[in-house]
């Protein structure tokens, strides 16, 4: 009689470790290997209910290991553009270079799977709010014509592969500059001489 008392509570023992022992296996199995059995990165950082104008959803991650970005603009140097070139060409060489330094980032190529990793994606360059522009790399040119004349906000976010947006304490990661377009100051025209016809002598 009292060998079965023992013999119970060991089986009972052994049940709950071989349980806890596949579940273990189990979980391990499940979402840290590929198909291909290589290892897939862990999802990064929080999803919040919070989204852009757009309706991408703001990815919380903690300030220490979060991207930073800061953006700089200078007007383009039109005297490198060629003499030869055409029109098009000399349009596109007036206009604004944007650059892009970055920290804890690193720039995906197109193509990247659509899968958030730590530190990693593209930036979303905006105009005045409105999207322009989806960079991958930290040099951008801007087109003159596409700003128009007054001063306007330039907006960077960052976001992760997967379309959504780095985010600190609920709000992106961003950088932002002014660029001012002015009037093109008149150059001054020659009046032609007037004269006038009188009668001749």
């Amino acid at each position: 009689m009292s060998w079965t008392r023992a013999l119970l509570p060991a089986l009972v023992v052994c049940a709950l470790l071989g349980a806890l022992l596949a579940g273990a296996t189990g979980c391990e199995s499940d979402g840290a290997s590929g198909d291909d059995g290589t290892a897939r990165p862990t999802p990064v950082g929080k999803v919040l209910a919070d989204t852009d104008e757009e309706g991408r959803h703001y990815r919380e991650i903690d300030e220490g290991s979060a991207p930073e970005v800061a953006v700089e603009i200078q007007p383009a140097d039109a005297d490198k553009a060629d003499a030869d070139a055409d029109a098009a060409d000399k349009a596109d060489a007036d206009g604004w270079d944007v650059r892009l330094t970055v920290r804890r980032f690193r720039f995906s190529p197109a193509g990247t799977r659509r899968e958030a990793e730590p530190g990693r994606g593209y930036a979303l360059l905006r105009l005045d709010g409105r999207p322009l522009s989806v960079l991958r790399g930290p040099t951008h040119h801007l087109a003159g014509d596409v700003v128009p004349h007054g001063t306007h906000q330039v907006t960077v976010r960052l976001h992760a592969d997967d379309g959504t947006v780095w985010a600190v304490d609920g709000e992106p990661v961003a950088g932002t500059a002014d660029i001012t377009v002015s009037d093109p100051v008149p150059t001054p025209q020659r009046q032609p001489r007037r004269t006038t016809a009188g009668p001749r002598p």
